[in-house]
């Protein structure tokens, strides 16, 4: 068991790794591209769908690490999670290979979260009544992440540094199987990175970011249901995201324009209509993550009673850069 842990993370990075280099051969001779367009942030054509990388790794891992490995996990909550995390995957390896209507794709999201929720809530520790709250949490996850999947590396980058996050949140929470479980999507997410950093050789697609999405979700309620206090901190490092989808959705509605549709309004998006490189623009994302987003989201760990108050201080410096960042390029481009 000492070696297991350790083993299951590095088969993770190479399994992912190894994929993906398949998955771009695959693209090229399925005419799996993105194209260059008024909606998109690429020059040239690229492959798409390398997510399934990330997709084969983790259900090769995370089941083994949840079951295996101490404290174990209910082996239906670990089969409610895998199934609902390739339910996700599948609709949106179809939707790379050829675009569904939104409905499905919304239904099939829909009924992946509430799986989840209810084999989660099953375990006991939370009342029934967070039920809608998850499945929309869930569902809301799977967009956010879908919508942030704009620019090379960024959205890899993200997961690979929430979910080391959760790791060290779970292994303080003496939850050795769910620390390593985030560790393997760390590295499996570290894999894809490799050949999705700018410039990109190949694309998440919606098979990875929505079940990515939804991943991170699952992870971060299980440790919420572990120990109530770590939501705090978990969503304090998802403050970048959950803040540029957020308040551009919001943007969106608010002045009337169709927020369901493809977009460049995302602050990520301005930053490279503005002229800043992709790699300019993730490492933007990364100092956020590292510089504000990591200690906030420690102090919320470690200050005791003061979860709450440090996880709203994130977002609102949060939404006080985004404000003043899309003011500034606002200004510059005009």
């Amino acid at each position: 068991m000492t070696l297991l842990a350790p083993g299951l993370v590095l088969v993770s990075l190479l399994l992912s790794a190894g994929v993906v280099r398949a998955a771009i051969g695959y693209a090229h001779r399925r005419g799996m591209l993105d194209r260059p367009g008024q909606r998109r942030s690429h020059a040239v054509p690229t492959p798409r769908g390398g997510g399934i990388g990330v997709v084969v790794a983790v259900l090769v891992t995370l089941p083994v690490c949840l079951r295996l490995l101490a404290p174990a996990w209910p082996v239906t909550l670990v089969v409610a999670l895998a199934l609902a995390f390739a339910v996700v995957a599948l609709v949106g390896w179809w939707d790379d290979h050829r675009p569904l209507p939104v409905l499905p794709r919304f239904s099939a999201q829909l009924a992946a979260a509430a799986l989840f929720t209810a084999a989660l809530l099953a375990t006991g520790g939370l009342s029934w009544w967070w039920a809608p709250l998850l499945v929309l949490g869930g569902t809301w996850s799977v967009n956010l992440h879908n919508f942030m999947d704009g620019i090379d590396g960024l959205l890899a980058q993200q997961t690979v540094f929430v979910a080391a996050g959760l790791a060290v949140m779970a292994w303080l929470a003496g939850q050795p199987a769910l620390c390593t479980a985030c560790a393997c999507l760390a590295a499996a997410a570290l894999g894809f990175w490799r050949y999705n950093r700018s410039p990109a050789r190949i694309f998440m697609g919606d098979v990875g970011s929505g079940s990515l999405g939804l991943l991170l979700f699952m992870l971060i309620a299980m440790l919420w249901r572990v120990e109530h206090r770590l939501l705090w901190p978990a969503l304090a490092l998802c403050s970048a995201f959950v803040t540029d989808a957020g308040l551009t959705l919001l943007s969106r509605m608010l002045r009337g324009r169709r927020w369901y549709t493809a977009h460049r309004e995302h602050l990520y998006q301005w930053m490279v209509r503005s002229g800043c490189s992709h790699t300019g623009g993730t490492a933007r994302y990364l100092g956020w993550n590292v510089l504000v987003a990591l200690p906030l989201a420690s102090a919320s760990l470690f200050v005791s009673g003061m979860a709450l108050p440090f996880c709203m201080v994130a977002y609102l410096a949060a939404a006080a850069t985004w404000l003043a960042l899309k003011r500034r390029l606002s200004r510059r481009r005009q």
